[in-house]
């Protein structure tokens, strides 16, 4: 299967972050990147975890994702995903065996999915 993630948000540009019981990122296009579930969130200096089911606020190197680019983006082989930014920031969403723990949408609506159990599912078709 090819890993269409990276056409569809590879040289986006971040336009803000929220959170909540969730986590936000808003690209240009618009196209946002919706995560419901832990993730870990990777910077030079620090990793830091987060759990939004539990309500959260993005901490300052989140918010720092304003501005900055997706550098490459790639459905992992279990269903997880994972989005590289530039200035070497990583933020990893893992599959989860009981929720769907991330999206990608549009205005339109949901481009590609990551179901539970490692799942996931495009709008145009399996193989994107």
């Amino acid at each position: 299967m090819e890993n269409g993630i990276a056409a569809v948000l590879a040289g986006r540009r971040v336009e803000s972050v929220s959170g909540g019981g969730r986590l936000d990122i808003t690209l240009d296009g618009p196209v946002t990147v919706r995560v419901a579930h832990e993730f870990r969130f990777a910077a030079p200096s620090e990793v830091e975890h987060f759990y939004p089911a539990l309500t959260f606020r993005p901490t300052g190197p989140l918010l720092a994702l304003v501005g900055r680019t997706v550098g490459t983006a790639r459905v992992t082989l279990a269903g997880g995903l994972e989005l590289a930014f530039d200035g070497d920031v990583v933020l990893s969403v893992p599959p989860h065996a009981l929720v769907a723990p991330w999206r990608v949408f549009t205005p339109e609506g949901a481009v590609c999915s990551g179901l539970a159990g490692g799942e996931v599912t495009w709008a145009g078709g399996p193989d994107r």
